[in-house]
C-alpha cells in the first residue's frame, strides 16, 4: 500500500528539522504500535537534505547494542568512530560533537526499551544534552510505542530526561475520511457495509488497514477470511502487544479488557466477573496504559457512578471479542467455522463500531466541538450522540443505527425531552433531531 496522508505530520517534521540547523531539538513521538511512526519519519526526515541516522532498540546487552549502532552510525558520520563503543552515552556524545559542525537527524526507535537494557542510559544521555544542546544542530527524534513507559521517561519529574524534550507530537490513527478513501481507491465498488467492516477491525492503524488491502481483503467477508486464515498476522498481534505493555501481570488486565468486551462494561459487572476489587487496574488501564475510557453521561462529571468503561481501541475492542474469545477455536485451526460464527454476531458488534465511526468523524470534520452519548440512571432513556458545537451555541442529537428501518423520531423526541429536563441550558431552537446509518458514512 502507498503513503498515505500525514500532510500535516510531514509538514511539522521538516519545520522541526529546520529548525535544528540553527540549534539541537530533541522531539517526542508517540502513538500506538503499527499507527505508522517509522514510515512517517522515513518519509519526512530520509530525503537526502540531510544526514539521517535510524537506530531501533532492541532488548539485548547494551555492549552488543552499541556494536550494531556504532556500525549503522559510521555509515552516516563521515569522520571515524575510533574504538569501540560501550556505551549508549557515549555514542550520543560523538553524535551530538560531530552535529556542531555537521546538522544531522537521529531517530531512535523504540526508545523506552532502553528502560529494559539500563535504565542508567537515560542519564548518560541525560548529560550530554546538557552539555551540548546549546552548540549542536541535532534532530534528535525519539520514538515509543509502550504508552506508559513513555510517559514515565518524559511526564515524570523524578526522571533524569523530565523537561528536556522541546517538542511532542502524538501520531494518530487515519481519520475516517481517509480509511474511506483508502478502501475506494482499491475497490471503486466498496459499500458502506465494507468500510464500517474496515473501522471495525482496524479503527484507522495504518499497519492494519495495509495488511487487508495488500491481501485484497476489501469486502467485509474477505476481511474477516484474511483475519481468521493460517497465516493471519491479526491472531499473535493482540497478545504479543498486551503482553509487551503489561508483562507478568497481563492476566488480569486481560480478564478485564475481555469482561468489556463482551458487555459487562460497569465497574460491578466488571467485578462480578473477575471475582475482585480491580478499581486500581481499571485506573491504571485508563489514565496509565491509555487503553480504556471511562464514559460518562454528557455533561455529568467522572465522579458519577453513572459511568461505564469502554475500549477505545477498534482493534483491541475486535480482537478481545472475537480473537481471544475464541483462542480454542484458532488453536484448533477451525477457521472457515469461526468466520461463520463471527459473521452470526457481528452486527451486534457493528452497531457500536458505527456509533465510534461517527463520534469520530463528526469531530474530525469540524461539525461538533463535543459529541457523547447520553443515558439516564434509571436506563430508560439513551441517546446514541449528543453532539455540541461550542462557537454556534447548538446540539443536535442522534439515533445510530445499522439498519435505518429501525429508526423512530418519536421516541427519539421523547429521550430528548428527558435530557432536556436534566439539562435545561442545552436547549436551542435550532437543534436538528435525526438518524445516523451505514448510508451516511
Amino acid at each position: 500500500m502507498k503513503f498515505y496522508g500525514r500532510e500535516e505530520e510531514l509538514r511539522e517534521l521538516r519545520r522541526i528539522r529546520e529548525s535544528s540547523f540553527e540549534s539541537a531539538r530533541f522531539t517526542v513521538i508517540t502513538g500506538r504500535r503499527r499507527v505508522g511512526k517509522t514510515e512517517l519519519l522515513e518519509k519526512a526526515l530520509n530525503d537526502g537534505s540531510s544526514p539521517y541516522l535510524y537506530l531501533l532498540v532492541t532488548e539485548r546487552a547494551e555492549k552488543d547494542l552499541c556494536f550494531i549502532f556504532q556500525e549503522e552510525a559510521q555509515k552516516v558520520i563521515t569522520q571515524p568512530i575510533l574504538g569501540s563503543v560501550a556505551r549508549f552515552g557515549q555514542l550520543f556524545e560523538i553524535i551530538m560533537a560531530y552535529s556542531v559542525q555537521t546538522p544531522m537527524t537521529l531517530v531512535i526507535d523504540e526508545f523506552q526499551d532502553f528502560d529494559k537494557i539500563d535504565r542508567g542510559i537515560f542519564g548518560d544521555m541525560q548529560g550530554v544534552w546538557d552539555r551540548y544542546h546549546g552548540k549542536a544542530r541535532l534532530n534528535l527524534v525519539v520514538c515509543g510505542s509502550v504508552n506508559r513507559m513513555m510517559n514515565k521517561i518524559f511526564f515524570d519529574d523524578s526522571q533524569p530526561l523530565y523537561g528536556r524534550d522541546t517538542g511532542r507530537l502524538r501520531i494518530a490513527p487515519f481519520s475516517t475520511a481517509l480509511v474511506k478513501k483508502i478502501l475506494r481507491d482499491h475497490d471503486e465498488k466498496a459499500t458502506n457495509r465494507d468500510l464500517l467492516a474496515l473501522w471495525a477491525l482496524t479503527g484507522g492503524v495504518a499497519r492494519y488497514v495495509e495488511l487487508l488491502m495488500d491481501a485484497g481483503a476489501w469486502t467485509r467477508k474477505g476481511m474477516l477470511e484474511t483475519v481468521f486464515s493460517i497465516s493471519s498476522s491479526y491472531i499473535d498481534e493482540g497478545r504479543l502487544s498486551l503482553n509487551r505493555e503489561f508483562g507478568k501481570d497481563f492476566g488480569v488486565y486481560f480478564s478485564i479488557l475481555s469482561a468489556i468486551a463482551s458487555g459487562r462494561t460497569s465497574f460491578s459487572e466488571i467485578y462480578n466477573i473477575i471475582g475482585k476489587d480491580v478499581g486500581g487496574q481499571l485506573t491504571r488501564l485508563e489514565t496509565y496504559y491509555a487503553f480504556i475510557a471511562k464514559v460518562c453521561p454528557a455533561y455529568e462529571t467522572p465522579s458519577t457512578r453513572n459511568c461505564l468503561y469502554r475500549i477505545d481501541d477498534c482493534f483491541f475492542r475486535f480482537w478481545f471479542r472475537f480473537v481471544y474469545k475464541y483462542m480454542h477455536l484458532v488453536e484448533q485451526r477451525k477457521f472457515a467455522g469461526l468466520v461463520e460464527l463471527v459473521e452470526k454476531d457481528l452486527d451486534s458488534f457493528l452497531g457500536v463500531s458505527l456509533e465510534h465511526y461517527f463520534r469520530t468523524k463528526l469531530l474530525e470534520d469540524d461539525s461538533y466541538t463535543r459529541a457523547a452519548n447520553w443515558w439516564d440512571r434509571k436506563g430508560e432513556n439513551e441517546i446514541d450522540l449528543v453532539c455540541e458545537n461550542e462557537f454556534k451555541e447548538t446540539v443536535d442529537f442522534f439515533e445510530v443505527k445499522l439498519d435505518a428501518r429501525r429508526y423512530d423520531e418519536r421516541v427519539l423526541r421523547s429521550k430528548v425531552e428527558a435530557f432536556l429536563r436534566k439539562h435545561p441550558d442545552k436547549r436551542r431552537g435550532d437543534s436538528r433531531i435525526g438518524l445516523l446509518s451505514v448510508g451516511d458514512m
